[in-house]
């Protein structure tokens, strides 16, 4: 092969210009000469490349053969594919190439002409199947990070497979979540936070950490103790207008005040309470203009991912987990950023992975789309590794993005190593809760919670037109604090962004 290589050993020397992937047909197809194919090889690879159609003397010593497979490549459009995915066009080239070889053995039972027909609808056949649905495939998988040096065979297989199939469904799920996609872009701690020292002492002053903006929510109670929005009938003696109290000193009215409260006719007040609820904004961050010094979103920080893979998860919370992984992996691709996943489970399931650019990210990514959410749910051990992977010199600037529905409880040992990390290194915490109300495990460990709150609409099997104009079950996420404020440890107020606890 090294004497095939020398540059006195003409047209051979040419095989050095040409990927190992197409030697074999440019060498061994039927058609031509081998300075034609070695040449015209090397001219269809770069068309390709480049979105073109090769040019039609680029025939590989036989127009007539050739042209009508050239034609079949412009039809379907692989020019344009093979523009997006390198490898494609050597795929395309190496198809061609078996096919014009092909004609030879088909011979003398076909014609020449008749042959040529049969193999140019063959070629369309065969390429017309496997760009079904390429164009979203290719698009989705750009989206996610740089797969030239990827074989297209391990490539197409990929986008075949049943994972392929959930990253793709995740990917749709997310054009319906802008507000998710924007709380994964905005993670990591920028270069501005200059009070991250480089190796924290245990003894450093805790430094000063901006809190989220907040803003107010008011909810109306009707029929809770509160202000007077009217009259209206009642059963309730301690809301009976004074008229109505009156009946009771009169023998004969009395029967009648009677008759009325056991059929709740009394005239009573109508009283409304109403909860000011302050909330930390999320849109506060988008919305507020950013200085003129503000720094790159490249510079951005790396992000830990903490994904709740229990059995409560699973379903439209599952699909929402999975959308939050796809979301990162386009963040690591747009910006260059690090991305850890952290997939947990019960007792001693936890998976931990790297989300990068390369194939290893890909296939991380495809391990979780193929993983079953079931199990119960331990938050010890991911809070706990997230927290040591934060010390390290790598992941200091990283914020950390828990995404469960909140059925969890963090033990208070767990809870001053997160408290620590966040003094030391600055820390935040954010939380994407894919439930129906906040709980108090959630609300001690995240520092703000973005509240899926419409997550039933995206559950397997619903119309898109069910998931525009399904309402919510509950009108708000912090069920537990209107009902039961006292429950809310002055911890849990706190990060919250609450201004300290309720009565």
């Amino acid at each position: 092969m090294t004497a095939a290589l020398h540059p006195a050993d003409p047209p051979y020397d040419r095989l050095a210009a040409l990927p190992r992937t197409v030697w074999r047909g440019a060498l061994v197809t039927g058609v031509g000469t081998p300075a034609h194919r070695l040449a015209h090889a090397r001219a269809w690879l770069d068309s390709l490349q480049a979105g073109q159609l090769p040019p039609p003397d680029a025939d590989f010593g036989d127009r007539v053969a050739s042209g009508p497979l050239r034609a079949v490549v412009g039809e379907l459009g692989l020019p344009a594919f093979c523009r997006a995915t390198p490898p494609l066009a050597e795929q395309v080239l190496r198809s061609l190439l078996w096919h014009l070889d092909q004609l030879a053995d088909r011979q003398p039972a076909q014609d020449r002409d008749t042959a040529i027909v049969q193999l140019a609808r063959e070629f369309h056949e065969g390429w017309a199947a496997q760009t079904v649905g390429l164009d979203e495939d290719l698009q989705l998988l750009l989206g996610l990070g740089d797969f030239a040096d990827l074989p297209w065979d391990r490539l197409c297989g990929q986008l075949r497979s049943r994972p392929w199939a959930a990253v793709r469904e995740a990917g749709e799920l997310l054009d319906q979540l802008p507000a998710l996609a924007r709380l994964v872009e905005r993670l990591g701690r920028q270069a501005r936070d200059k009070h991250v020292p480089p190796s924290p002492a245990p003894g450093s002053a805790p430094p000063s950490r901006e809190r989220q903006p907040l803003r107010p929510v008011v909810t109306r109670l009707p029929g809770a103790p509160g202000e007077i929005t009217g009259v209206r009938f009642t059963g309730r003696p301690e809301r009976m207008l004074a008229s109505e109290a009156v009946m009771l000193t009169h023998p004969l009215l009395r029967k009648l005040w009677r008759a009325r409260h056991a059929e709740a006719r009394l005239l009573g007040w109508d009283t409304a309470a109403v909860l000011t609820d302050w909330r930390p904004d999320p849109d506060a961050l988008t919305v507020a203009p950013a200085p003129s010094n503000a720094p790159d979103p490249h510079t951005r920080g790396p992000v830990i991912l903490c994904l709740d893979t229990s059995g409560s998860m699973r379903g439209a919370p599952e699909r929402i987990a999975k959308a939050v992984a796809v979301a990162a992996l386009r963040t690591v691709r747009d910006t260059g950023r690090a991305c850890l996943l952290l997939a947990y489970g019960g007792p001693g399931e936890l998976i931990e992975h790297e989300l990068g650019r390369g194939e290893a990210g890909l296939a991380a990514l495809l391990a979780l789309m193929d993983q079953a959410f079931d199990g119960g749910t331990d938050i010890q051990t991911p809070i706990e590794r997230a927290v040591a992977r934060v010390y390290e010199a790598r992941w200091r600037a990283a914020d950390l993005l828990v995404v469960s529905d909140g059925e969890f409880g963090c033990v208070p040992a767990t809870l001053a190593l997160l408290d620590d990390a966040r003094e030391r290194l600055g820390l935040r915490v954010q939380g994407v809760l894919v439930g129906d109300r906040e709980t108090l495990g959630l609300l001690e460990v995240c520092d703000a919670i973005h509240w899926v709150h419409d997550w039933r609409r995206f559950a397997e099997g619903s119309a898109p037109a069910e998931r525009r104009h399904a309402e919510p079950p509950v009108h708000s996420r912090s069920l537990t604090a209107l009902y039961f404020a006292n429950a809310l440890s002055a911890r849990a107020a706190r990060h919250r962004g609450t201004p300290g606890s309720r009565p």
